[in-house]
């Protein structure tokens, strides 16, 4: 539970700065709020905000969002135990990296399904609430880039995934695909070089 509140609160932190962010671009204080509540996935919310607020279309932007959000489908398959029975719906709403990983920690089936939830409904209420603060503070801050809140979602995301990183076969794939992303960012919208980044994990294949 401990370490389950820390990455609540982690991901609470993320939601101010992607509330700031939305509404500093222009966008209405409801729509980071909304889409929070119904979306519930900050990849694909910073995702649309972004190429939305660089010019791209509405359509494109959720394209992108759904193209960012298809990584969720084998994490579902992942913890199906979990979601079976009531609350599926739900639980599905609630699923995230974060809730997976708890998840997946875990060996007794009681245990697991008591970490998914546990995670899923803190991180749910304290990024809806960080977005909620973020969104009306950034009708008062004005440029949130002086403040760097961008660069609050990758910093979580790099510090969830630095324990994986100890594993040297997990490094080289992480590396290359960050190569890749790094190689192709000048050419591509934003959106596709984190999608193509997952080409490092030929590296895992090949090696076997």
């Amino acid at each position: 539970m401990r370490d389950v509140a820390l990455v609540a609160l982690a991901d609470g932190v993320v939601g101010v700065s992607y509330g700031a962010i939305s509404t500093g671009s222009g966008f209405g204080w409801w729509l980071p709020v909304v889409m929070s509540l119904l979306v519930f996935a900050g990849a694909a919310q910073f995702l649309f905000v972004g190429l939305v607020a660089a010019g791209g279309s509405p359509f494109a932007a959720a394209v992108a969002g759904l193209l960012v959000n298809s990584r969720l489908l084998p994490f579902g398959m992942a913890v199906s135990d979990v979601l079976r029975g009531r609350g599926r719906v739900l639980g599905s709403h609630l699923l995230t990296d974060e809730d997976v990983a708890f998840a997946l920690a875990q060996e007794d089936p009681g245990r697991r399904r008591t970490a998914y939830w546990a995670c899923g409904i803190c991180i749910f209420l304290c990024w809806n609430l960080g977005v909620v603060v973020g969104a009306f503070a950034g009708t008062v801050i004005g440029d949130t880039d002086a403040f760097g809140l961008d660069a609050a979602f990758p910093a979580v995301l790099l510090a969830l995934v630095l324990p994986s990183l100890r594993d040297s076969r997990t490094r080289r794939a992480a590396l290359a695909g960050a190569v890749v992303a790094l190689a192709v960012t000048p050419f591509l919208p934003a959106g596709l070089p984190v999608l193509l980044a997952l080409t490092g994990v030929l590296v895992l294949v090949v090696r076997r």
